[in-house]
């Protein structure tokens, strides 16, 4: 497929994935959900491919929403699509907003205003860094449209069901300070520097082993909500597979020979905020 209204680039193993109709603050119609379908699949089936952004193109927009004013139409109108939407078996409205089965990184850079399924992309990601003068907004409950992508069930895993349905029933549009104060937003970064933070975070990720990171993600998303025992259960089976995984056998032969920046007295820390002992002196330690 070639992509009209969406920018797919790869930068090494970084995957941007950007919204590209900057003319209307980067709306999403029945052409940008096609593609956005495409491109995640293409993200997801990528060996080469760790670590995703998602942004928007311009400095006013990450994304606005559904193109309301697409004759096409997005949502589904027959008894049949209705039906096959209901059970789950399709991707969203708004693209694939509806997977949840994408353990690779996602981090969105928010560049402007994320309201109604714009805010739903930014939910889909695991980290955000917005732009000091996005804004944040159910925007969608002026016009009687629900939210359709996740909205009513990653928002309240995010920030808690409290400040969610405040914002989910009333509309309120909140700025990028305030997303960070009540943990929508991971860092808020000066105005056109997102991407470029998204990319150092992206490129960091990319260093690590990836299967455990992987994993990790796996047992939280599948086990969230559940109960505990349950979730522990998933945690077993999701460790249980990375455990045995060649890069573990190669993590801990750079533990244990020290080949590793983070285990090294020559070199500084690739791990961000790491408190060791630099004192070459005493005996090297044999916990992680």
């Amino acid at each position: 497929m070639k992509f009209t209204q969406i920018d797919y680039e790869n930068r090494g193993a970084v995957t941007i994935i950007r919204f590209n109709r900057p003319e209307v603050r980067n709306c999403v119609g029945p052409t940008t959900h096609l593609e956005l379908v495409e491109a995640w699949t293409r993200f997801r089936e990528d060996d080469k491919a760790k670590v995703a952004i998602i942004t928007g193109a311009g400095d006013k927009a990450f994304c606005a929403g559904g193109d309301l004013t697409s004759e096409e139409g997005l949502v589904p109108l027959t008894p049949a699509e209705i039906a096959a939407h209901n059970r789950g078996e399709r991707p969203g409205i708004l693209g694939p907003s509806r997977w949840t089965d994408i353990y690779k990184p996602i981090l969105a850079a928010i560049n402007g205003v994320a309201y109604a399924g714009g805010l739903e992309w930014a939910c889909f990601a695991d980290i955000r860094i917005a732009e000091e003068h996005a804004s944040f907004g159910v925007t969608c409950r002026r016009w009687n449209i629900g939210l359709a992508d996740g909205g009513t069930q990653r928002l309240p895993r995010i920030i808690g069901m409290g400040r969610a349905m405040e914002l989910i029933i009333t509309g309120r549009v909140i700025d990028a300070r305030e997303a960070e104060r009540i943990g929508l937003v991971n860092e808020v970064v000066q105005k056109g520097k997102s991407l470029e933070r998204a990319l150092e975070l992206a490129e960091l990720i990319c260093t690590l082993p990836q299967p455990a990171l992987r994993t990790d993600k796996e047992a939280a998303i599948r086990g969230f909500g559940l109960p505990l025992a349950e979730g522990l259960r998933i945690e077993a089976e999701c460790f249980n597979r990375s455990i045995h995984d060649p890069a573990t056998a190669e993590g801990l032969r750079r533990f244990r020979e020290r080949d590793h920046p983070d285990r090294r007295r020559d070199q500084p820390a690739l791990t961000t905020g790491l408190v060791r002992d630099d004192d070459s002196s005493k005996k090297p330690k044999t916990t992680a």
